[in-house]
């Protein structure tokens, strides 16, 4: 375990001119702007506090059963009876909306939750282990990053079949091997810091280094990249479902309710525009809490 050679340069930041800052569109930085504010933070944390009141007790939010069948009233577009409009079976879709925010969430934490304990075990290992051992899941993670994460995926969920568990294991496992490699770099960036230099000249034992030093320091940003997984992996359950690899009909899980409304987007817009919007708004919201608590790591380190 060895310290960086404080003998090597500090390479210089090339000048501003000769590496010009990619262009973005004008919503994109006004979403950029509004989400490391306060008011973004604020709005963020309103958005979260409203979908966890949803997942935990739905019936507060919502009246209609989400199940119940009303085929008279199939296809009605938003009004003060029905707020965000009704399916091709008359169900309430804000019911049917607010009753999935609880697979929904539980797709989304679970598959972030098998991402990241994948992502640390192997980049622990790989940023810890003797050099064959750290070789070889270095090798498997360069094997597992060079196919497409959503191939991943989808080839698990071949193999098992659709379901609620195989569509948030697939998801973290496709989202894996990204946040390994991130692990590993933080890992190997915190052996070599001066602390750990120090904690090996004072003659305390490798266990105790890693235990005390190595890994809290290097895992403590994935609190944030937590929050940031979670929006993530919703919008990805959500895709496949959307293409019928997910939870099945009549089910409200929000990937379902996007993969059922496609078939109506001509006639009835509004049932694949909803849940699409709050996936996105759940997504965003995630981002930006996910954000803000990275800056306040950040600020903490270098404080």
């Amino acid at each position: 375990m060895t310290a960086l050679d404080p003998g090597t340069p500090t390479p210089t930041a090339p000048p501003a001119s000769a590496t010009p800052a990619p262009r973005t569109s004008r919503p994109r930085r006004a979403v950029d702007r509004l989400a490391r504010t306060p008011v973004g933070l604020a709005l963020a944390v309103a958005v979260l506090a409203v979908l966890g009141l949803a997942a935990v007790a739905p019936g507060v939010l919502a009246t209609y059963d989400p199940f119940a069948l009303d085929y008279p009233a199939a296809l009605q577009g938003p009004s003060a009876a029905h707020w965000f409009g009704t399916d091709e079976s008359g169900r309430d879709l804000y019911s049917r909306v607010v009753h999935g925010t609880r697979e929904s969430l539980a797709i989304g934490l679970g598959a972030a939750a098998v991402s990241l304990t994948a992502a640390v075990l192997l980049g622990a290992v790989a940023g810890l282990a003797p050099r064959p051992v750290a070789r070889t899941v270095d090798w498997f993670l360069e094997v597992l990053f060079a196919f497409p994460s959503l191939l991943l995926a989808l080839l698990l969920i071949a193999v098992v079949g659709p379901s609620a568990a195989t569509q948030a294991v697939a998801v973290g496992v496709g989202t894996a091997p990204g946040y390994a490699r991130m692990v590993r770099g933080q890992v190997l960036q915190a052996r070599g810091s001066a602390y750990v230099e120090a904690a090996v000249a004072l003659g305390h034992p490798r266990a105790r280094i890693v235990r005390a030093h190595v890994l809290p320091n290097a895992l403590r940003p994935l609190v944030a990249i937590f929050a940031l997984s979670v929006g993530q992996s919703i919008v990805w359950a959500s895709g496949l479902s959307f293409i019928g690899l997910g939870v099945a009909p009549p089910s409200p899980e929000w990937g379902a309710l996007l993969d059922a409304g496609r078939t109506y987007i001509t006639q009835a817009g509004w049932l694949t525009v909803v849940p699409g919007l709050v996936v996105v708004l759940l997504s965003l919201a995630a981002t930006t809490v996910g954000r803000h608590l990275q800056q306040a790591l950040e600020q903490g380190e270098h404080a």
